[in-house]
């Protein structure tokens, strides 16, 4: 089923032989992920008014993966030695699939996260495979397409809805802090090569919310050639530019 999603723009990894164990043993996941992730959309609004839409749009694919029975979870996972413990680790999970015979698959968003939570999911998956806990991980992140056009998108809204000043970005819910006004000011108003307004603020505005380091394909996908969470299996979903919708 996921090779639908790549027909629609996704990206999709698999590490560690997921693919596998996912076709064989869970062969709901991808059917129930394909259903999720199809429908999910983020109005450009959202992005504006939101800084990242975490609010909105990361809930509805959270409570849409909820309905799907992948409901947050909470592992604890101790060492006991003649009814003594001696270690114990909790883990929290923000998604978790189980399965017959005590089988679990983990799933975590990274919509707009700074990059070192790709550490935390990636060595608590490592973690918790090891301990037989989870079968296989899988993280959610923006795309290359998402994370490269996000500028693209910016300035078709600003263009779209003629807006020309902060003041018409005031009714979509945008609200700049001193400094992001005086940064845009300051980029409009230099003597060497100034930037129209639509220019001005979609840099500032992209670097500040979706800037290089936060969680995007290319800082997972360094993270995993380099054998961070190995040898967990894994599962890597790159979300689209598509899902932005106008």
């Amino acid at each position: 089923m996921l090779e639908k999603l790549i027909q629609q723009g996704f990206q999709v990894e698999y590490h560690s032989h997921a693919k596998a164990i996912l076709q064989v043993d869970f062969p709901e996941v991808s059917s129930e992920l394909y259903d999720v992730l199809t429908n999910f959309q983020i109005p450009i609004t959202e992005l504006i008014a939101g800084g990242g839409g975490e609010a909105r749009g990361t809930q509805r694919l959270r409570n849409a993966l909820a309905e799907k029975a992948w409901p947050k979870f909470h592992f604890k996972v101790e060492r006991t030695i003649n009814g003594v413990t001696l270690e114990s680790q909790s883990h929290e999970v923000d998604h978790v699939r189980e399965f017959e015979d005590n089988n679990r698959v983990a799933l975590e968003i990274e919509w707009n996260n700074k990059d070192p939570f790709f550490d935390r999911d990636l060595e608590n998956y490592k973690r918790l495979h090891a301990d037989g806990a989870i079968s296989v991980g899988i993280i959610v992140t923006r795309g290359t397409s998402l994370h490269e056009n996000m500028r693209s998108m910016v300035h078709r809204f600003l263009v779209d809805k003629n807006i020309l000043n902060l003041n018409d970005l005031a009714k979509w819910g945008y609200s700049p802090t001193a400094r992001q006004k005086k940064a845009i000011s300051d980029l409009v108003l230099r003597g060497n090569n100034p930037l129209d307004f639509r220019e001005a603020f979609t840099r500032k505005f992209v670097s500040d919310k979706f800037g290089e380091a936060t969680t995007h394909w290319r800082k997972l996908e360094d993270r995993v050639q380099r054998g961070v969470g190995n040898p967990c299996p894994l599962l890597l979903i790159g979300l689209p530019d598509t899902i932005v919708t106008f």
